[in-house]
Order: structure tokens, then C-alpha cells, then sequence
């Protein structure tokens, strides 16, 4: 049997600071054309948002300023959305709008609105009203007072909620990425979960950037506003009329197989990268955190994701699991993994922890996983009630300080997992545990636990292989349960001084998955069928 194989090379892990320097501009040299395409994004997002709220916000600021009984309760209202965090803000509006440019757009719109209403209120207002009554002496109408009067001389003031509004929108946008709107966030989510500073900063640096280069355009504005406003309208339509013609452009492409991955899985060592590349895959990708990619390939907002074997929204949302058919992906068996300082502290984790050796199936852990996300039931009754059918003690809940910490990765099955490892510690040992959920990648996690910061956590040997151990030069190593299982565990013992207890029993291998229907349409079983097609279109 033919299986694919890695071969990794040995990553420096301390750096020169002109090394780091070197690296850094070496990663956006081979990143430029993808740093481009974000950036347009990140500056389409923000200035569509700031045209509607400007507009809108004007519109606002002028009412109020004329009816002044509206003025507390409106400032109230936009001041409220401000209060809310954004992604807060975002998680609200996915239920009705989806997910995409749509939602971000509102969302930076509804940001914006603050700074732009309270500016146009407080700048009309304070036109003094002495100049006013002079005007309409002169007999002008109340419009020609607003538009030749009040809006010339509050100008100042309403560039300034402008250029606050801006600024804003430029650093919310960022959170956009989420919800798989594009823009520079992506960079900088995607190097938060493999823990890569060079792409963190490839997506940070060109955002604030654009927020400062802004700001003193806007500053200098409003300190010359009568002599530099016609210009300044012009440069400004020019500037969103080459926006709008990169984004026609960028959208006129032919029709591809969109698929939604989350940000760890485009970069990590056993993700997209390599498949792309053993598979020959072309897909438009859409980056967006693992909870939203169920619910977009239901609604048909992309056509394939990468899930988990295990997970049990595949047969809740009738999805299929394309083959993988080059044997892509390892064995990904889940154990707990403990630093070997606390096994020798404390060895009675050991024995504990051992007490799930081999108890969860495959079918039990889907099971599960659809309970807690489709279902909505309690991550701890879950684990409970599994533990208890198994013939374990759980009914044991211990507080205080905690002596052992347990961590988990940002998704359903490791929360389950750390809370079935507390349950088994606490009622099979005298120590009291404590929880450090929802880590927002492997290197992040793993990291935390190298350090100290936990000292438990649930891993899949094929990420132990292929994300964590890839700095080591893997050679002919058959992808294998027992053979994988038998080499992580040795690695980390002699590199890390961190033990691999016994698996737990199922497999959650990687999968590229799709809705039934669609893929019987394109007549798509395997990793392979997909590439053709994408590769026909």
C-alpha cells in the first residue's frame, strides 16, 4: 500500500534579529500576490462601511440637529452598538445574514455610525448662532443656511468623526476574516493558530498602515478642509472607483469549487498546503473559524470543508466524505498527552487517565459530538454520561486551587475530551484539576504545555506527527495506527520530555467533505474526482 510520506527539515528555533528581519521580508516577497488581494479586500471592506455610514450618518447628524427631542435618544442608540464587542456584533448578525462581505459590511457600518452622528450633531449645534440669524437676515432659505452656513463651518468637526470612524473600521475589519469576508485579518488569524510571528506581522503591519497613512491624510484635511475639499472628493472617488474595479475584476473569474477552511488548517504541516500540492487541487478558499463551516456548506455558501471523521454534523447536514485515495492524511488517534514533570509528581494521573485507554469508538464520539453541537446539551452531562455508562465513578467534583491543569484546543470534541480527562482525575485521584479551554491553534497549545502553562491536554498523533514534530526529518514512515502512535511517542519523550499516554480508541482522521446531493451530481467520491474537476472547470 501506497502511502504519502513527509520529509520535513530542521527549523532554527532562535533567530538574529537581521535574520528575523530577512525572514520576515522573505515571507512577503513570497506572499505579495495573497498580501495584495487581502489588502484590497481590507480597504474595500473599510471604505464601502465608511460610504454608508457616512452617508447615513450625515443624514442622522443633520435630523437630530434640527429636531433636538430626537437627539438623546438616537446618540443612545448608536452609542449602544458602539458598546457592543464586535465579535459579539458579528455572531448576531450571522443568523440573518450569513456569512461573507454582506455581514462584515453592516457590522463595520454599524461602528461607524458613532463618531460621524455625534461629530455632524456637535458640529451644526455649535455653529454660532449669531452667524445664523445673520444668514437668514440676509434671506436665506433654511436650506441655504444648512448647506452654505452650518455644514461649511462645521466641516472640521465632521472630518474628525470621519477620520475616527476610519481608523476604527481598519482595526474591526480584521475581525472580518472570522466570518470569511477576506481582508488582512487572514494573515493574522492564521498566524496566530500555527503560531508564525512573520505572518501575524505580514497582516498587522500593512492594517495599521493603512489606519495611520489615513489618519494624518484626514488630519491635514481637516486643517486646510475649505482649500482641499473639492480635490480631496476627487482623489477620494477615484480611489473607490479603482477599489470597485479590483474587486470586478477579482470576482469576474471563472466559476470555481469554493471550499471554507479554518485558518490552522490552510497552514499546518497536514493541511491544505500539502494537499494542494499531492493532489493538484484548484480551489477558491474561504478562510473562517471551524463552528461557521458546517453551517456554511448546508446553506450553500461553500461547496466543500475540511471537517472530522468524528464529527456528528456530517450525518445531521447529510454531507459525504470525499475518499482520500493518495492516503494524504495519517491516522489521527486522540491520547492524552502530560509532561512527564507532573507524571512523576503525580503518578497516579498515569493509572487514571489509562481507564479510557481504547473505551471510545469511532460511532460513540460522533455520537457525542452531535449531542453537544446539534443537540445542545452540556459538554460535562455528555462526558459524564458516557463515562458512567462505561462503568466509571463521576460523580465526584472537587474545588479549590488546582493542582493539574488541563488545556484544549477551539472545538467541540477537544472541550469533551479535557472535561472526560477531569472527571477520570478527580474521581480516581486525590488531586483537584482545573480547566484552560479553547486554545486557538496546536502550536499555541503545545506551546503552553512545553512551558508549563498546562500540563495535560488532548493530541492527535497525526498533528504530533505532521504540525508539531515537523521539524524533524521523517523518512519512509508507513501511516499506521500502532507505527505513528509508537514514533510521536518516542519523539516527544526524547525531544519535549512529554509522554504519550495509550490512545483513547477512535480515529478523527482529516476529511474534505461536501453535501451529498452536490457531490452526487458532480459524480465526486474521492480527493482525486474533486481534483479533476477543479482542474476541468
Amino acid at each position: 500500500m501506497n502511502c504519502y510520506r513527509c520529509t520535513l527539515t530542521i527549523v532554527k528555533r532562535s533567530e538574529a534579529p537581521m535574520e528575523q528581519v530577512e525572514n520576515f521580508l522573505s515571507f512577503v516577497s513570497t506572499h505579495k500576490a495573497e498580501l495584495w488581494d487581502q489588502t484590497v479586500e481590507h480597504l474595500w471592506l473599510t471604505v464601502t462601511s465608511l460610504i454608508l455610514a457616512t452617508t447615513v450618518g450625515l443624514s442622522i447628524g443633520i435630523v437630530i440637529s434640527k429636531k433636538k427631542a430626537l437627539s438623546s435618544s438616537v446618540i443612545g442608540f448608536v452609542n449602544a452598538v458602539q458598546t457592543i464587542p464586535s465579535i459579539a456584533l458579528l455572531g448576531f448578525l450571522l443568523p440573518f445574514l450569513g456569512i461573507g462581505v454582506f455581514p462584515a459590511i453592516v457590522a463595520l457600518f454599524l461602528y461607524a455610525l458613532l463618531p460621524i452622528v455625534r461629530n455632524t450633531y456637535a458640529g451644526i449645534t455649535e455653529v454660532d448662532p449669531v452667524v445664523k440669524e445673520a444668514a437668514i437676515g440676509m434671506g436665506m432659505s433654511p436650506r441655504q443656511v444648512l448647506f452654505k452656513v452650518e455644514l461649511p463651518l462645521a466641516m472640521p468637526v465632521l472630518f474628525a468623526g470621519i477620520r475616527t470612524a476610519f481608523v476604527i473600521n481598519v482595526g474591526i475589519a480584521t475581525l472580518c476574516a472570522l466570518i470569511a469576508a477576506g481582508g488582512l485579518g487572514e494573515f493574522i488569524f492564521r498566524g496566530l493558530s500555527t503560531n508564525n510571528p512573520y505572518m501575524i506581522l505580514a497582516g498587522a503591519i500593512p492594517a495599521a498602515l493603512m489606519a495611520l497613512t489615513f489618519d494624518i491624510l484626514m488630519g491635514y484635511i481637516q486643517k486646510h478642509v475649505y482649500m482641499l475639499i473639492k480635490p480631496i472628493s476627487i482623489t477620494f472617488a477615484m480611489l473607490i472607483a479603482v477599489v470597485i474595479f479590483s474587486r470586478i475584476i477579482s470576482n469576474s473569474s471563472p466559476s470555481k469549487i469554493v471550499a471554507g477552511f479554518p485558518s490552522e488548517f490552510i497552514e499546518r504541516g497536514d493541511g491544505y498546503m500539502g494537499l494542494k500540492n499531492v493532489y493538484d487541487l484548484h480551489l477558491d478558499v474561504k478562510e473562517m473559524e471551524i463552528g461557521l463551516m458546517y453551517q456554511a456548506v448546508k446553506n450553500k455558501e461553500v461547496d466543500v470543508i475540511s471537517g472530522f471523521s468524528t464529527d456528528g454534523r456530517i450525518e445531521a447536514f447529510d454531507l459525504v466524505k470525499l475518499n482520500d485515495d493518495k492516503q494524504y492524511f495519517p491516522p489521527y488517534h486522540a491520547a492524552p498527552i502530560v509532561r512527564e514533570q507532573m507524571l512523576q509528581k503525580y503518578p497516579e494521573i498515569r493509572y487514571a487517565l489509562m481507564l479510557l485507554a481504547g473505551l471510545i469508538t469511532d460511532e460513540e464520539m460522533a455520537e457525542m459530538n452531535y449531542r453537544i453541537d446539534e443537540r445542545r446539551e452540556e459538554i460535562r452531562a455528555v462526558a459524564a454520561d458516557f463515562l458512567k455508562n462505561e462503568g466509571l465513578k463521576t460523580g465526584l467534583t472537587r474545588s479549590g486551587p488546582g493542582d493539574i491543569i488541563i488545556g484544549s484546543k477551539n472545538f467541540t470534541e477537544s472541550f469533551l475530551l479535557a472535561e472526560m480527562f477531569k472527571i477520570v482525575i478527580e474521581n480516581y485521584t486525590g488531586l483537584t484539576t482545573e480547566l484552560k479551554l479553547g486554545f486557538g491553534g496546536t502550536k499555541l497549545l503545545f506551546d503552553a504545555l512545553n512551558t508549563g502553562e498546562v500540563d495535560i491536554y488532548p493530541e492527535y498523533t497525526g498533528t504530533g506527527l505532521l504540525v508539531i514534530l515537523r521539524s524533524v526529518h521523517v523518512e519512509n514512515l508507513p501511516y499506521h495506527k500502532d507505527t505513528v502512535y509508537n514514533y510521536v511517542k518516542k519523539e516527544f519523550d526524547s525531544r519535549y520530555r512529554i509522554a504519550w499516554l495509550p490512545p483513547l480508541g477512535f480515529n478523527n482522521t482529516f476529511a474534505l467533505m461536501m453535501r451529498k446531493e452536490h457531490a452526487e451530481q458532480l459524480k465526486l467520491k474521492s480527493i482525486s474526482d474533486l481534483a479533476k474537476h477543479t482542474q476541468n472547470e
